[in-house]
């Protein structure tokens, strides 16, 4: 079974940077891609970023494009997340997905807010 777990949400404020990592354990693991993805109060859940694990191809929603990278480290099996010059509107749980075969992991989940 594999496990994603989110680190490093937490209070920023308005033009400041954060980074949130998510990391996997379980059985080897081995994706194909990794992504974050973000609900805020009332909203459905949102495509943010992701990357293939072989490779490193990303992709961003329009939002966040060019203020956020996503990157991995595929020896830690982790995915990161680097945001800068945040506002307002990026507050939110932020949730890392891994896709292994047809099979989709969730982690918990993190929080960021960020205030003006």
């Amino acid at each position: 079974q594999v496990q994603l777990v989110e680190s490093g949400g937490g209070l920023v404020q308005a033009g400041g940077s954060l980074r949130v990592s998510c990391a996997a354990s379980g059985r080897t693991f081995s994706p194909s891609r990794m992504g974050w993805y973000r609900q805020a109060p009332g909203k459905e859940r949102e495509f943010v970023a992701a990357i293939w694990w072989s490779g490193g191809s990303t992709s961003y929603a329009d939002s966040v494009k060019g203020r956020f990278t996503i990157s991995r480290d595929n020896a830690k099996n982790t995915v990161y997340l680097q945001m800068n010059n945040l506002s307002p509107e990026d507050t939110a749980v932020y949730y890392c997905k891994g896709t292994v075969g047809a099979m989709p992991y969730w982690g918990q989940g993190t929080q960021v807010t960020v205030s003006s």
